[in-house]
C-alpha cells in the first residue's frame, strides 16, 4: 500500500507572501503601538491556540512571519500541518522580544485562521463523500495572490487540486467552444496545439455536448450544472461508450474521466459523489471557508 505523503510547499514562496503581507501591516513607521508601550527589553511567551475544531494549515506562514520580524524569536510547532485538533489545544508557541511577537502576531494568526479554515471547510466536505470514489476540488476562484497556499490548504483538508492557473491544463469551457465552432473543433485544435503532457478536458452542458466530447477523446469532461439524474445517465453513457462493465467501470483508467460542477454545497455534494462520477468541484472549498478561531495568548512578559 502507498502511504499518501502530506502536500509541501516551497519556502521560497512563503517568503515572499509573508514579506510582502509584513510590509503590508507594517507600513511606513512600524508598529508604533507596541513600540509606545513595550520597551524594547522586554521577553514574552505566547502560545497560539486553536478555540474550536478544525485542521491546521499554514503554520510555516506562521512561522515566517516571526522569523522575518526578529530571527531570535523561537517557534515552536506543537502539531503538524493537517492535523485536526480539538477546542483548546495548544498548536505551537512563541518566544522572544516582546516587540518582535507583538509585531509578527496579527500576520502569523491571519495566514494561520484564513488557510485552516479552508484546510477545515475542504475536510467536511471530504467526509461527505468518504464513501464513494468521487474527490472535491477545488478551482481557480482564490484570493489574489493566495492561490498556492489556498491549493495547499484543501489538500492538507482531504481534497483534490484543479490546474492552478490558466498554464499548467487546458480547460475549453462554453464561450471557447462558441468561438472554435463546436466541441470536437475545440478539442482537436487543443490537441494539436498541447504538449504530450498538458490534459485537455473540455465543458459540457449536455448529453449531446457529451457524446460529441467522447468522440473527440478529450482527457476530461466536465459535467456543468446537471442534477443528480443527468449525472447518473452521463456516467453510463461514459461507460457504454468504453463497452466497460458496471463492476470495473470505476477503476478502468482507458475512460474519459467525468467531473461535475455547479450548485455543490455541503448540502448536495453527497448526492452529487453518488452519481458515479469522479471529481466535484466546486469554488465553496476555498471562497466560502470561515476561518478557524485560533488565538495567541500571552503566557509569561
Amino acid at each position: 500500500m502507498i502511504t499518501r505523503l502530506r502536500p509541501q510547499i516551497s519556502p521560497l514562496m512563503i517568503e515572499d507572501l509573508v514579506r510582502n503581507a509584513l510590509l503590508e501591516d507594517l507600513g511606513r513607521a512600524g508598529d508604533i503601538t507596541t513600540y509606545a508601550t513595550i520597551s524594547p527589553e522586554k521577553t514574552a511567551t505566547a502560545g497560539l491556540n486553536s478555540r474550536e475544531q478544525g485542521v491546521v494549515a499554514g503554520l510555516p506562514l506562521a512561522e515566517a512571519a516571526f522569523r522575518l520580524i526578529d530571527p531570535s524569536v523561537r517557534f515552536e510547532v506543537l502539531v503538524a500541518d493537517g492535523d485536526t485538533v480539538a477546542p483548546g489545544k495548544a498548536i505551537a508557541r512563541v518566544s522572544g522580544n516582546a516587540r518582535s511577537v507583538l509585531s509578527a502576531e496579527r500576520v502569523a494568526l491571519n495566514f494561520l485562521m484564513h488557510l485552516s479554515g479552508v484546510a477545515t471547510y475542504a475536510a467536511r466536505f471530504a467526509a461527505e463523500i468518504a464513501h464513494t470514489k468521487a474527490r472535491v476540488t477545488c478551482t481557480r476562484k482564490t484570493l489574489p495572490g493566495l492561490r498556492a497556499v489556498e491549493k495547499y490548504a484543501v489538500r492538507l483538508g482531504g481534497g483534490s487540486n484543479h490546474r492552478f492557473g490558466l498554464d499548467d491544463a487546458i480547460l475549453i469551457k462554453d464561450n471557447h467552444i462558441a468561438v472554435a465552432g463546436g466541441v470536437a473543433l475545440a478539442i482537436e485544435a487543443a490537441r494539436a496545439y498541447a504538449g504530450h503532457l498538458v490534459k485537455i478536458e473540455v465543458e459540457v452542458d449536455g448529453l449531446d455536448q457529451m457524446r460529441e466530447a467522447l468522440h473527440a477523446r478529450p482527457d476530461v469532461i466536465l459535467l456543468d450544472n446537471m442534477g443528480p439524474d443527468l449525472l447518473r445517465e452521463a456516467v453510463a453513457i461514459n461507460r457504454e461508450h468504453h463497452g466497460l462493465q458496471a463492476e470495473t467501470y470505476a477503476s478502468d483508467t482507458r475512460r474519459v474521466v467525468l467531473e461535475a460542477s455547479g450548485n455543490v454545497n455541503l448540502q448536495t455534494i453527497r448526492a452529487i459523489a453518488e452519481t458515479g462520477v469522479d471529481y466535484i468541484s466546486t469554488s465553496k472549498v476555498t471562497m466560502a471557508a470561515p476561518t478557524l478561531d485560533i488565538g495567541l495568548d500571552i503566557a509569561v512578559f
